[in-house]
């Protein structure tokens, strides 16, 4: 086995999170820390790749969230960085809808089927809050159970399924205030520098990385480094990487996605504690898979209100919400068809022909059948990719903060940090660059008090010495002490003051 000096800190994954708390962590004067990434670059989730001759995000793509009464600090950094962005409306895709026979839905159907849908998720969450509320008064003494609530409406028809899946995957913020939007503003920008999102976060690891012609070349950032084990204890922790290596810490931020957490990829020793776990499994994960389409030339309206389309089918979320690039990259003749959940587990399965096969299915009943065929496709696998395990968390509206709090909640040596410990901002970039940032706070406050703790434990170490120095001139009888010198540490660390007390399993 390789092993490395003891550092300071281990920061585990290299997305944003990652390098926003390690960014903290050096501005504080911690230094010696060593950040550990499984895969063969920086970002995590925020991926570009070449395709079609253009530069396309595989994971996060959007800069949500900007034009309210506070700045969105992602948006801040990409204006910084002079960024290109596109504005993106979704509000048009509901009155871009095509059946089956390639017919656009009315306008007049397409907004009452909306309405409808919308009504319903309010509906369907209003009996959630009934629902909780009767729980607690329930547990509380009191007895409402019996008050009848109205079920809300299933959609059936395929301009119904279509519209539920646009309004619960995208556009949830018709249904209840969503912070990203409340407090940064309603615009969303789809981010088309060549350069790619990750680009932001290569500027934020310049500020503490070393760095030359735009590589990062500092050895305390380690590429290819599967962290398979991760042993803990009060004197700190020691992670173990799949190619063998040993490395130690006083502390560690984990920084991996919540479907790393609930996979068995690192094995915690001792295990982590049940309510450490159980929360954990409560977090549901979003799969979200954009397939990206080249075609040589471009057969789609591309005009004003024309970016986003709908396909209706009778199967929920099949191959349903459509964007041409056409206002990103003029002349790319790319089609992006974004997947979820079960569809887009089903699609990472099955071979890139078989999607490309379904998706020219979908395409010629929408634009009949004389279109050409695809040049080239990109399918991201996030569900199958053992690093990521899904595209980002998803709590239930309704949700217990306990839950929230759990999850963010250190245990002993190891903190947890990532969009899925963003109470406000889950499930989003600035999410987890803020969630970074609060966790980098938080250790070099705990590092900061351990030294405190230490210099107190010195202290009253070194006390009995010089008690012991003073008493040379006293008599025998007025040297004995109510305490022997040999019990203090055991005092001390009974006291609490040696030391985190390790986690209550």
């Amino acid at each position: 086995m390789d092993s490395s000096t003891r550092s300071s800190v281990i920061v585990v994954g290299a997305g944003i999170s990652g390098i926003s708390a390690a960014k903290v962590l050096a501005e504080n004067g911690v230094e010696d820390i060593v950040i550990l990434e499984a895969s063969d670059r920086i970002g995590g989730r925020i991926r570009k790749e070449c395709f079609g001759g253009v530069s396309v995000e595989l994971g996060a793509g959007w800069i949500a969230g900007v034009g309210g009464r506070e700045s969105n600090p992602v948006w801040e950094l990409a204006v910084e960085q002079n960024l290109r962005t596109c504005y993106s409306d979704y509000s048009n895709a509901r009155y871009n809808i095509y059946d089956q026979s390639g017919k656009i839905i009315p306008s007049g159907i397409a907004a009452d089927s909306y309405k409808k849908a919308v009504d319903s998720a309010i509906q369907k969450l209003r009996n959630e809050e009934e629902a909780e509320a009767n729980d607690d008064a329930n547990i509380n003494g009191g007895n409402d159970s019996n008050k009848i609530t109205k079920p809300p409406s299933t959609p059936k028809t395929p301009v119904e399924l279509a519209i539920d899946f646009i309004l619960h995957d995208f556009e949830m913020a018709e249904v209840e205030p969503i912070s990203t939007y409340v407090d940064f503003g309603e615009r969303e920008y789809l981010v088309a520098d060549e350069r790619g999102y990750d680009y932001l976060l290569y500027k934020m690891a310049e500020d503490f990385l070393f760095t030359s012609e735009g590589r990062i070349l500092d050895d305390r950032l380690k590429l290819n480094k599967v962290v398979r084990e991760l042993q803990h204890s009060r004197n700190g922790v020691t992670v173990i990487t799949e190619d063998g290596c040993v490395y130690e810490a006083n502390y560690v931020i984990l920084s991996v996605s919540i479907g790393v957490l609930q996979s068995d990829l690192i094995a915690f020793n001792p295990p982590l504690p049940r309510w450490k776990f159980e929360a954990i499994e409560k977090c549901d994960v979003m799969v979200y898979t954009k397939i990206f389409l080249k075609f040589p030339y471009r057969f789609w309206p591309s005009g004003p209100e024309k970016e986003f389309f709908i396909y209706a089918h009778e199967r929920r979320g099949y191959y349903t919400f459509w964007q041409h690039m056409e206002n990103a990259y003029p002349g790319s003749n790319i089609l992006v068809v974004t997947l979820t959940n079960e569809e887009s587990k089903r699609v990472e399965a099955q071979s890139d022909e078989e999607t490309l096969r379904e998706s020219m299915a979908v395409l010629r009943d929408m634009f009949g059948p004389n279109i050409p065929d695809a040049i080239d496709i990109l399918v991201p696998c996030w569900w199958n990719n053992r690093f990521q395990r899904g595209s980002y968390s998803n709590y239930p509206i309704i949700s217990n903060r306990k839950v929230f709090h759990n999850i963010k909640a250190p245990v002993g040596h190891i903190f947890f940090t990532g969009e899925h410990t963003s109470e406000k901002f889950n499930g989003y970039v600035h999410g987890g660059y803020l969630a970074g940032i609060d966790t980098g706070k938080a250790l070099v406050e705990e590092i900061r008090k351990e030294k405190e703790r230490e210099k107190e434990s010195q202290t009253l170490l070194l006390e009995p010495l010089l008690a012991l120095t003073g008493s040379l001139t006293m008599s025998k009888s007025e040297t004995v002490s109510n305490i022997h010198k040999c019990d203090i540490p055991t005092q001390l660390y009974l006291s609490g003051k040696l030391g985190i007390p390790e986690a209550i399993l």
